[in-house]
């Protein structure tokens, strides 16, 4: 899953969700640098990538993808699976999908000083270019996925995967809505227990 999707998931504090969107910036071993309530949004993120990785659905969807992009499928899926979320929001949430992604713009803003330094450079990028509210366009994850090629050391272009994302559109939006309400169910029961 990518921002939207980890942000989703861990809407029950302002700091739960803030360390859920960071989780792909913090690694490794999580310092006390973070507040009880980050660090179980952190938890929680890498815990929603495990399971989402080996979710049947997840797995089928990968499958999807061929030629050199097959190798990013997770990344490719991450991007697919924000955009089918965006565009099915009021299905899984109470709020309009404009205000949510506006709460963690302005949640990103009032936490800047605690967050890593990578995702502090790129904040001004996250907030002028609007990234969230990219996923609901095929062009929007088209531009997504060329700015993170950007960021992988080899050469590779992640939008090269848009004919297959295209062709297999349908099949993508199903496999999504058979697993995204097992991905929920899965953070919710974890948030519980980890309170």
């Amino acid at each position: 899953m990518n921002y939207l999707a980890h942000a989703f998931l861990a809407d029950e504090t302002d700091e739960y969700l803030i360390g859920s969107f960071i989780g792909d910036f913090v690694k490794g071993t999580i310092t006390d640098r973070y507040g009880s309530e980050i660090t179980r949004g952190i938890i929680l993120h890498r815990k929603v990538d495990v399971f989402a990785d080996s979710h049947v659905m997840s797995c089928a969807s990968r499958d999807i993808f061929t030629g050199p992009q097959r190798r990013y499928a997770g990344i490719i899926l991450d991007i697919c699976y924000d955009h089918f979320l965006s565009r099915h929001w009021s299905d899984y949430a109470d709020t309009v999908l404009s205000d949510f992604i506006a709460r963690i713009y302005k949640l990103l803003q009032e936490y800047r000083d605690l967050l890593p330094e990578r995702l502090k450079a790129v904040l001004p990028r996250i907030l002028e270019q609007n990234w969230l509210e990219r996923y609901l366009t095929l062009k929007g994850v088209e531009m997504t996925l060329e700015r993170i090629s950007r960021r992988i050391k080899r050469d590779v272009r992640l939008s090269k995967s848009m004919p297959d994302i295209q062709a297999n559109y349908e099949i993508l939006g199903k496999n999504f809505r058979a697993f995204f309400p097992d991905l929920i169910a899965f953070a919710r029961t974890w948030t519980d227990k980890s309170n």
